[in-house]
């Protein structure tokens, strides 16, 4: 399924005359799982959060340099769903919402966030930071996909998903 998913992903990216780079590597579930396989690459890693407030009304996609630290309670005062209030969301929702599981969640999954219910939150050091590429993984945790900033916001945009730009430490 992840394939289709990935090959779904690229055609609509192509479909943008969006170029990107990939790196194929064996399934990875953590950021230091992932860095040996990215060493050689030019520009950022992410890391990515699925969130929901505690209400569970809003479900947020949090995507940040892979060496910054997420505090949620600050995050969510930022977000104004006020402190203590946000947490991890389950895989179910992710599926449901995303069509990935745990591992493989990106910025490139709002894509199929068709009716855009998922908030999304970058690290905007990601497209503010002069960096060539910024890699995500396209749907699958087997590879890493690089793609320019510009372009990046240019993608999220025509998904319809405006992202909040934040900075993390």
């Amino acid at each position: 399924m992840s394939e289709d998913l990935r090959a779904q992903l690229e055609k609509h990216l192509q479909s943008l005359n969006i170029q990107t780079s990939c790196v194929e590597h064996p399934p990875v579930f953590t950021v230091e799982e992932m860095m040996p396989h990215l060493q050689e690459v030019s520009g950022v890693v992410t890391k990515n959060l699925f969130l929901k407030d505690k209400k569970k009304k809003s479900l947020w996609l949090v995507s940040v340099r892979h060496d910054r630290q997420v505090n949620l309670n600050d995050l969510a005062k930022k977000l104004g769903v006020g402190s203590g209030n946000l947490r991890f969301a389950d895989e179910a929702a992710m599926l449901e919402k995303l069509k990935v599981g745990q591992g493989c969640c990106s910025a490139l999954a709002v894509l199929f966030d068709v009716d855009r219910s998922v908030k999304l939150v970058l690290d905007q050091d990601l497209v503010q930071g002069d960096h060539q590429l910024v890699w995500f993984h396209p749907m699958t945790n087997a590879a890493s996909l690089g793609i320019r900033p510009d372009d990046l916001l240019l993608f999220l945009r025509g998904t319809g998903h405006e992202p909040v730009l934040e900075g993390f430490q």
